[in-house]
């Protein structure tokens, strides 16, 4: 398809044609950058559109392509038309537009709340915290030692004697110590019985 000149221009003039008006928009000239834009903003408006439902950005963009050829005309080393260089050049702002625009959403966004603590998280720290924890802290270095190696960390009286470096007949003593020492520091259970 043929755009009709305005008349007094001759159709072959280099000026005419987009590598002739990049060569003037690279001297300063704004009156070829508007020829240029008023040539090719409506088609690259609309593929622009097709690739972002933002009209803002899609706007933006289109204004941003226009200041990069203001810019960097003299960078253009075609013969003819431009529109494929000047799409390039829309694609890149559009992209760059985007990542900002997501980089600008993530920091924007609240932190999500961390994870509840579990039910074993709970009791743990009741265990350092709690009434437990004071009793544990009360009781002899040997007997805690135990305490925590049987029922806090689950071990058997075996493996229990291994990490500790004792007999397992003592880890069952100082067990059966150390619970006893627990329930009266304790006290009746709220529950009813004893801890």
């Amino acid at each position: 398809m043929r755009l009709l000149r305005p008349a007094g221009g001759d159709a072959d003039d280099a000026d005419d044609d987009d590598a002739g008006l990049l060569r003037a928009v690279a001297r300063g000239d704004a009156d070829a950058l508007a020829a240029l834009y008023d040539r090719h903003a409506g088609w690259l408006y609309a593929r622009l559109k097709r690739r972002c439902a933002d009209e803002e950005t899609v706007r933006e963009v289109l204004q941003d392509t226009f200041v990069a050829v203001w810019r960097s005309a003299g960078s253009h080393r075609g013969r003819g038309e431009a529109g494929g260089w000047l799409w390039v050049v829309a694609a890149r702002r559009l992209v760059d537009a985007q990542r900002a625009r997501a980089r600008t959403e993530r920091l924007a966004a609240p932190e999500p709340p961390g994870p509840a603590p579990s039910a074993e998280d709970r009791v743990l720290a009741g265990l350092e915290y709690g009434d437990v924890g004071a009793a544990l802290d009360r009781m002899s270095p040997e007997l805690r030692e135990v305490l925590r190696a049987t029922v806090v960390d689950g071990l058997t009286t075996r493996e229990a004697a291994r990490l500790l470096g004792i007999p397992e007949g003592t880890v069952k003593t100082r067990a059966l110590r150390a619970r006893r020492e627990l329930r009266a520091a304790l006290g009746p259970h709220p529950l009813g019985g004893t801890a």
